[in-house]
């Protein structure tokens, strides 16, 4: 250090300077990016409550219990991430889409890779729980045109409120999943069950922040999809039961109202409900 260069000492007033200066410039520019924000945003947010050492204390507790409840099987710092928030806002930051395409929400923390693929019409329920229903409708682009070879890959929860993964052993595998992919129309069909609402993890540290704040831990009633298609940018999204009584308080604000899914009676003997929704794709390059 020359004697020209003057030192950055710490104090409540210029924290954010002091810990900001110590940035290698050559650093990776992003990272210095977000690191910047990150130091400024923090600080003035202890700042503005007057943060204890106490309540410190506390959130660093919270947050060592939340990484000590993560494994190959559960991720709660995700589910911290989903309660807060946050994930669907990187998710609408990363997937702004021309007005008439279908909008993305939270992939959740069930998908599988490599579900079967299965021929239009097939009943994906294998556990035979649940009120049947046909799900059907077209995937399109925007123009209103239809897209051929389009992968759907679906998933979700069975009569019970569990996905396949939570009971190995009780539920077979890939229940209430599949992949079909679209012919020249551009439709698709198959069969499962109305979903049924339930509730998130909550036997962890972000349950207990849940209570704290009188949150519940519920999410509505969807349906997974994932749709993809050469030259399309991939949709990842939910169709909801527009009837749920956890729409407008989502535990993870995956709700949109261009994803509600209208709920109507069947017109076959083996089938009570019926669901039908088109999925429009954005053209990329």
């Amino acid at each position: 250090m020359t004697r020209t260069q003057q030192i950055e000492y710490f104090t409540e007033e210029r924290s954010v300077e002091a810990v900001n200066s110590r940035m290698d410039q050559a650093a990776d520019a992003r990272l210095r990016t977000i690191m910047a924000s990150l130091v400024s945003h923090l600080h003035a947010f202890a700042k503005d409550v007057e943060l204890t050492t106490a309540e410190w204390g506390a959130a660093i507790d919270f947050l060592t219990r939340t990484g000590q409840m993560c494994d190959d099987k559960r991720q709660e710092f995700i589910l911290l991430s989903d309660t807060l928030g946050f994930s669907m806002l990187v998710d609408a930051i990363n997937h702004r889409r021309p007005s008439g395409a279908t909008e993305n929400t939270v992939l959740g923390p069930f998908h599988v890779e490599g579900a079967p693929i299965y021929p239009m019409g097939t009943n994906i329920s294998l556990d035979g729980k649940g009120e049947s229903c046909l799900f059907m409708g077209r995937v399109l682009d925007l123009d209103g045109k239809p897209v051929q070879g389009a992968k759907i890959d679906v998933w979700c929860d069975n009569a019970d409120g569990y996905y396949d993964v939570q009971q190995p052993g009780i539920q077979p595998q890939w229940n209430n999943r599949g992949i079909f992919v679209t012919g020249k129309d551009g439709t698709y069909s198959f069969r499962g069950i109305r979903p049924v609402s339930y509730p998130i993890p909550d036997d962890g540290p972000v349950g207990q922040m849940l209570a704290a704040l009188g949150r519940h831990p519920n999410r509505p009633a969807h349906m997974h999809f994932m749709v993809s298609a050469e030259g399309f940018e991939t949709v990842i999204t939910h169709t909801f039961v527009n009837d749920d009584e956890w729409l407008a308080s989502d535990a993870v604000f995956g709700v949109k109202a261009s994803l509600l899914a209208r709920m109507e009676p069947g017109e076959k003997h083996d089938t009570k409900w019926k669901s039908n929704f088109d999925f429009i794709l954005n053209r990329v390059g």
